[in-house]
């Protein structure tokens, strides 16, 4: 599994990282996280607002930091 961070290292974008981290710890999924913080390619993935998450290409969150739970249930 291929997950990507997008946002500028704002304080949210630094949560949903943390989040991230941590569902897939909790989980014990065999998953990479890569952090993108140019704007081009956030854009390219075509997402306006930050933070963002994707997962294997798919845009599932933007524009807020969802809980642990809630990444957690998606990633199931």
């Amino acid at each position: 599994m291929k997950i990507k961070v997008l946002g500028s290292g704002c304080p949210n974008c630094k949560r949903l990282e943390k989040n991230v981290i941590q569902a897939i710890e909790e989980m014990g999924l065999d998953a990479t996280i890569e952090k993108i913080t140019d704007y081009a390619d956030i854009i390219a993935h075509g997402v306006m607002s930050t933070p963002a998450l994707v997962v294997d290409n798919n845009v599932v969150f933007y524009g807020q930091v969802p809980s642990v739970d809630k990444i957690k249930d998606y990633l199931k």
